[in-house]
């Protein structure tokens, strides 16, 4: 059965993941009027019984929004934050936006940026997107864009994927209205190329990211891997077209390995994105440059999610009819295995029950509960004329219920469905 917990006149929006409190009683949102449009005042949060209560409101100009909730820590949320006097120091876009921890009504910045060279390691220098804390609460990941590539080529502009590590904080030289210190370490753990070679690995963007199960996930040597990002990356096929593919990254089990450089720089050079740490490199993971209908796809938005245990990273790709389709694939590589064999297409982003086994999901204009075995479907809610919210369909920490968004006397409005 439905409940709808927002009822004011105005849009809510839902993030992809994390939008339940650890306890399962909240539910965190923000009011911008749409998914595109960056301009909502204040992040919430609303309770089972429908009460609301404001978490944090921006000021000066700045705009917040795509909020989600610490998993250990219940008073705990992070979020994107837009630049404060925007006509001094830049309006939000891609590349002019932080991540913000927000406790207590208060946001403490996130990721530091320096973007006059020399560059300080730990820093970026660019804006960051969704931000996810891993399942234990520790580090958190978030997608990228670079100002100071922008500046010098747009075509070097790509986005990455980076992890923020608790490593104390990053203080900034400031020599420029753009600079700010930040709480914690931040890297990019993703290696992307504005001219990826056709046929091969290289990839000119990675993006959708999710933490691959709550504690990693098992090697094919039998050992665990305790840590680990999966993501998209557009590859290139033999004809230079774009083909978007699963990879994962294996993480340190340390924190103070993300401050070890590799080959290149962590905080990047004037003619360079900043570089991943020692030791971390990309594996892909699907192959599907040959199918009749290649590629990971981009509508429904998703982002890749692992089930608890780790064993299977779960996308969204057609079959050979051309509808779209769940799929899993192996953190080791192997084959991809079709979840669903569904006749209606997949119709959005999705998430894993929190002991695993099952998915929901948005098909046919209902929110099913998917056995991720047997790829069998239960419809959860009656088939509505429109379909729920494409952006998020999210099982609380308990397992009781799924939040989704819905159309409601022209409103976006949040509701749940028990998920028995």
């Amino acid at each position: 059965m439905e409940k709808q917990l927002t009822i004011a006149a105005r849009n809510h929006q839902l993030t992809n993941i994390n939008v339940w409190t650890a306890d399962s009683q909240w539910l965190v949102y923000d009011v911008r009027p749409s998914q595109s449009s960056f301009t909502g005042l204040t992040l919430e949060r609303v309770n089972l019984s429908g009460e609301s209560e404001v978490l944090y409101t921006a000021c000066h100009g700045a705009h917040v929004g795509v909020v989600t909730a610490s998993p250990t820590h219940p008073q705990r949320y992070l979020a994107i934050h837009g630049p404060e006097y925007p006509e001094q120091r830049g309006h939000y876009d891609f590349h002019h936006r932080r991540g913000v921890v927000v406790q207590g009504g208060v946001a403490h910045t996130l990721d530091a940026c320096d973007i006059t060279p020399p560059f300080t390691p730990g820093a970026l220098r660019g804006g960051t997107h969704v931000h996810v804390y891993s399942p234990d609460g520790r580090r958190i990941s978030f997608t990228y864009n670079d100002q100071v590539m922008r500046e010098r080529d747009l075509r070097e502009d790509v986005r990455n994927v980076g992890v923020a590590v608790p490593l104390g904080a990053v203080r900034t030289p400031r020599r420029h209205p753009r600079e700010y210190d930040g709480s914690h370490f931040c890297v990019l753990v993703s290696q992307t190329t504005s001219a990826p070679r056709p046929g091969s690995d290289d990839i000119s963007r990675a993006y959708e990211e999710g933490w691959v199960g709550q504690r990693g996930y098992l090697r094919a040597d039998g050992r665990r891997q305790y840590s680990a990002l999966a993501f998209i990356g557009d590859t290139r096929n033999e004809n230079g077209d774009t083909v978007a593919e699963v990879f994962i990254v294996d993480l340190p089990l340390a924190d103070a390995e993300f401050a070890i450089a590799g080959a290149y720089p962590l905080q990047g050079t004037p003619a360079r994105l900043p570089a991943p740490p020692a030791g971390i490199t990309q594996r892909r993971l699907t192959f599907s440059h040959r199918r009749r209908w290649p590629g990971i796809v981009n509508q429904p938005r998703h982002w890749l999610r692992s089930a608890p245990d780790g064993s299977e990273i779960a996308f969204l790709m057609k079959d050979e009819q051309g509808v779209v389709q769940l799929w899993g694939v192996s953190p080791c590589g192997g084959a991809p295995r079709q979840i669903t064999r569904s006749k209606w297409s997949m119709q959005s982003a999705f998430s894993w029950h929190p002991q695993g086994g099952r998915l929901a999901i948005i098909c046919d204009n209902s929110v099913m509960a998917v056995e991720a075995h047997s790829g069998e479907m239960q419809r959860l809610t009656i088939r509505s004329d429109q379909p729920p919210g494409s952006e998020a369909v999210v099982w609380s920490p308990d397992g009781r219920y799924i939040a989704f968004l819905r159309q409601v006397d022209g409103w976006q409005q949040i509701v749940i469905t028990d998920a028995h």
